[in-house]
């Protein structure tokens, strides 16, 4: 709403105390007769003021009033409020110029303000959305007292803070600064700081300078291979001959002992043979023993069999000769006889070659199923054993061809293993381009495909343990060793701190799922 103070505010007087009061009078503008008017109240009411009238009493503000008027029962609810005018909600039209006495009742605190007003209706504007209109009024006339209370009222809303009775009637104006105390009281002295904080806030930030030095030194200077691994010799167990692969219950990881039984392999052509050679050789045996007997009855003719290993599935035949022709004969089986002992020998050991035997103390790296009979033809893969005495398992590491000369054997390098706190020392074992005539087990065959990379392999000064065979791992090899071994224990305390750090989160975050699952399954039985 814009009243006539809002309208003419560039036509305004504004008033001092060393201004003559009365030249206002000649001014023909409506507005400056109100405020004359008004001045001349309040020095009738020896209500002196000294603060400047301006554009804030004269905001409009909306707080909760109401307005009643004189001439009827009406009742209108205030939408704003200012020092020249207000705004209500009326189910009736006002005719523009129409004047009205009405009592402006609002709220301030736990009592009800009745501000006594005569007011001039402005216009009435219908509203968009349900009945009635919303009428504007200027106030033309009223009372000093009345107008005083308006205005802490229309300030207080201004301030953002609610009308206070009892400090009107203590005449105590929420805008009007508070007095200086004459005896400007003595701040308390401050305690001294304690010298430990910044002690710890240089021990921490002198902490973090040594762990990036560290870090940087690590990564910057050491040398660092393309990929390393921890490795172990490799023996592979491979099928003697074709057939069925027995049952066996390895698996990866199990620890075999020298000499300790496998698996077998199951030939059923080499099982035929063997039973073939047995049967012709008792067939055999049968007839030199029958030709003996024959011989020694000093019969004129002797039944001797045409052959002295039958054709399969042919009868055999016989005929009678002399006694000097069986002797021969005897002496041709005989021969037959011997031949198929040794083909027999030779049969049961290869049958006997098919059982295979661990050739060390191993570890299983990998062992093909046995399930549902596996055939397996003659030098198949059947197991990988992976050898795990002391000295065995090592690190082997492949290196850019562009560090290669960098590195030389007995050199010092620092192993450490996944989650491990500490580095191990190693020492440079051989540097080599190819590694096939010693395999070795853990490191993949893709890795090895690189063309631009030497292997190197590393014995650590400590064991590492023989699970870890396959397990990547991290090299640093050392050319100055104080330096490096410095560099690698700070950075490997800094991980193990991070390391921690997650733990302790991951364990309080599990407790605090633990404990909001069960106040729930609690809540529900309840």
């Amino acid at each position: 709403m814009k009243d006539d103070h809002l309208n003419g505010a560039h036509k305004r007087h504004e008033p001092t105390l060393d201004e003559n009061q009365q030249g206002t009078k000649d001014d023909a503008s409506p507005t400056s007769e109100s405020v004359n008017q008004e001045n001349e109240r309040l020095m009738q009411g020896n209500s002196l003021q000294h603060e400047r009238r301006d554009e804030r009493g004269y905001i409009r503000v909306a707080t909760p009033f109401r307005v009643t008027l004189a001439d009827s029962d009406t009742e209108l609810d205030g939408n704003d409020v200012s020092l020249g005018g207000f705004s209500a909600h009326s189910e009736r039209a006002f005719e523009p110029g129409e004047r009205v006495s009405a009592s402006l009742i609002m709220a301030a605190g736990n009592f009800d303000v009745m501000v006594a007003v005569n007011a001039e209706c402005l216009d009435a504007i219908p509203r968009e959305r349900g009945n009635g209109y919303d009428v504007r009024f200027k106030i033309n006339e009223i009372d000093p007292q009345h107008h005083e209370s308006l205005r802490q009222i229309i300030r207080s809303g201004l301030s953002g803070r609610s009308p206070n009775i009892e400090g009107q009637m203590a005449s105590e104006d929420p805008q009007t600064p508070r007095k200086r105390q004459a005896t400007k009281p003595t701040p308390p002295k401050r305690q001294p700081k304690p010298i430990g904080r910044y002690i710890l806030l240089f021990l921490a930030i002198g902490l973090l300078v040594l762990v990036s030095a560290a870090t940087a030194y690590r990564n910057f200077v050491l040398i660092e291979p393309s990929f390393a691994a921890v490795t172990a010799p490799r023996i592979d167990i491979r099928a003697p001959s074709p057939g069925i692969l027995g049952e066996h219950g390895f698996t990866a990881g199990d620890q075999v002992e020298r000499d300790q039984l496998l698996t077998n392999v199951i030939n059923s052509d080499l099982e035929s043979d063997l039973i073939l050679a047995e049967a012709a050789l008792s067939y055999n045996v049968q007839l030199i023993e029958n030709l003996r007997n024959y011989l020694e009855e000093d019969d004129q003719e002797i039944s001797l069999a045409s052959s002295a290993q039958p054709a399969s599935g042919d009868l055999t035949t016989f005929e009678t000769v002399s006694p000097d022709i069986a002797e021969a004969r005897v002496e041709q089986f005989e021969e037959v006889r011997d031949f198929e002992n040794s083909r027999i020998a030779a049969l049961k050991e290869l049958q006997a070659s098919n059982e295979i035997y661990s050739p060390c103390d191993c570890r299983v790296a990998w062992a093909l199923s046995s399930a549902a009979g596996v055939y397996i033809d003659e030098s198949e893969r059947i197991m990988t054993l992976v050898r795990t005495d002391e000295g065995d398992v090592m690190v082997e590491a492949l290196v850019h061809m562009d560090d290669i000369s960098r590195i030389e054997p007995n050199q010092q390098a620092y192993v450490t293993l996944a989650n491990a706190t500490q580095p191990i020392r190693a020492q440079v074992r051989n540097v080599a381009l190819d590694v096939e005539p010693q395999p070795r087990a853990g490191f993949p065959s893709w890795v090895r495909q690189q063309q631009n990379v030497a292997s190197v392999l590393l014995s650590p000064e400590a064991p590492l343990p023989p699970e870890s065979v396959g397990q990547p791992v991290d090299v640093r090899f050392s050319e100055t060793p104080l330096l490096s071994a410095t560099s690698e224990k700070i950075w490997q305390g800094a991980n193990w701190i991070k390391q921690s750090s997650y733990d302790l989160y991951d364990k309080a975050l599990e407790e605090i799922n633990h404990y909001r699952n069960g106040t729930d399954e609690t809540s529900d039985e309840g």
